[in-house]
């Protein structure tokens, strides 16, 4: 079963979602996550920009897979955005982002957060799920494509 399926749920992918910069998305994955995990959507938010600020979690294609260290929380947890309308990441080809895969991970998680960053890596490198994720209106349809073993 792959990583991904542990740590996503249907309810944590997101369509058609309006953001004018990573900031707005930054805070609207950081309220999402937080009415979910209990958390505080400040802290999610500001672990999210403070690691992008070490440099873009674009990986081009139009995909970014932004991530943060979560204090207090107990498992890592991800969500899936797609943006209604594209947005600037720093990619390393230039292109907007409009696929998001937000990772969050305990504070201390080490080894597990760089497999699921390494299995997502891995997954989005494929032009046809891309390609699939982008075309679906349905987030269970998402959710089984990302799950789903390859």
């Amino acid at each position: 079963m792959p990583l991904l399926a542990k740590i996503l749920t249907p309810e944590r992918v997101l369509l058609d979602v309006e953001v004018a910069q990573k900031r707005d998305l930054f805070d609207l994955l950081g309220a999402h996550f937080s009415s979910q995990l209990e958390l505080s959507g400040k802290a999610i938010a500001l672990s999210l920009a403070e690691r992008e600020g070490l440099g873009s979690t674009a990986l081009g294609h139009a995909v970014a897979i932004p991530h943060g260290r979560i204090k207090g929380l107990r498992d890592p947890a991800a969500a899936v955005v797609i943006l209604k309308t594209p947005i600037g990441f720093d990619a390393p080809d230039g292109a907007p982002v409009k696929l998001v895969i937000a990772l969050l991970v305990p504070h201390k998680a080490t080894d597990l957060h760089l497999q699921i960053l390494s299995e997502l890596a891995n997954l989005l490198s494929r032009k046809s799920l891309r390609d699939a994720l982008l075309a679906s209106d349905e987030p269970a349809q998402i959710y089984r494509l990302l799950t789903q073993e390859s």
